[in-house]
C-alpha cells in the first residue's frame, strides 16, 4: 500500500471525512486530498500530528510494506510438560493457557516471496513447470509453526507456536478487523494468512 492509501484507509477507520480531519491538523482540505492520491507528502510535524489524530505509527504510514505490528514478545515453553498426543492439539493447548480469556483463531500463513526470490521462482517454473522452488522451501521452514489469531478486549496478536517458543505480535485491531470484514484472508509483515476458523476446545 502506498502512504496515500494508508492515510485514507486510516482517516476511513476512525470515521472521519477530509474535512474534519483537515481541521483536526490546521491545514487545508485539498492537502489532505493530495496526500491521499500521492500528490504529495506532509512534512514531519504534520506526520507526527496523524499520527497522534489517526492512532497509527509513522513507520507503518511511510514503510511501503504494510508494517503493522506494534510489539514482540518471545518466551521459552516446555513442551514435554504438556503431555503426548498430536502437536497441534498440544499447541492449541499452549496458547490457551497463554490467553485463557481470549477468543483464539487458528491460521494458515503462507510466508510472501522476495522480488527476487519472485522472479527466480517464475524463470524456474517457465523451465521446469512442475516445481515452484521458493513457495515449497518457505513452507517447509514453517512445518514445526502453528499460528494463531488472538484477539482480546481493544487488542489483537498474532502468536506462533514452536516447539521452544510461543511468540506474540501485536498488531493494530482496527486494520485486521476491517480486513476479516471483507474476507477471511490478510497480510501482515512477510505472511499472508487465511483464518480457519476457532480452536476447538476439548
Amino acid at each position: 500500500m502506498t502512504f496515500g492509501e494508508k492515510l485514507k484507509e486510516a482517516r476511513q477507520n476512525a470515521k472521519m471525512s477530509q474535512e474534519e480531519l483537515s481541521i483536526k491538523l490546521n491545514v487545508s482540505r485539498s492537502a489532505v486530498a493530495k496526500w491521499e492520491t500521492d500528490k504529495g507528502l506532509p512534512d514531519i510535524q504534520n506526520l507526527k500530528s496523524i499520527s497522534s489524530v489517526l492512532g497509527v505509527s509513522i513507520d507503518y504510514l511511510l514503510d511501503d510494506d504494510t508494517k503493522l505490528e506494534l510489539s514482540v514478545i518471545r518466551e521459552k515453553i516446555d513442551f514435554s510438560k504438556h503431555g503426548k498426543g498430536r502437536k497441534k492439539v498440544i499447541k492449541d493447548k499452549i496458547i490457551r493457557e497463554k490467553y485463557p480469556d481470549a477468543e483464539i483463531f487458528t491460521l494458515i500463513a503462507e510466508e510472501k516471496l522476495t522480488k527476487g526470490e519472485k522472479f527466480v521462482d517464475w524463470i524456474v517454473f517457465f523451465l521446469t513447470p512442475l516445481i515452484n522452488v521458493f513457495p515449497f522451501a518457505k513452507s517447509l521452514n514453517n512445518l514445526d509453526n502453528e499460528f494463531y489469531l488472538v484477539k482480546l478486549p481493544h487488542k489483537f496478536y498474532i502468536a506462533r507456536v514452536t516447539k521452544e517458543f510461543i511468540e506474540s505480535k501485536e498488531i493494530q485491531s482496527h486494520v485486521v478487523e476491517e480486513k476479516l470484514k471483507k474476507c477471511s484472508k490478510f497480510e501482515i509483515g512477510n505472511y499472508k494468512f487465511m483464518n480457519c476458523g476457532p480452536i476447538i476446545y476439548a
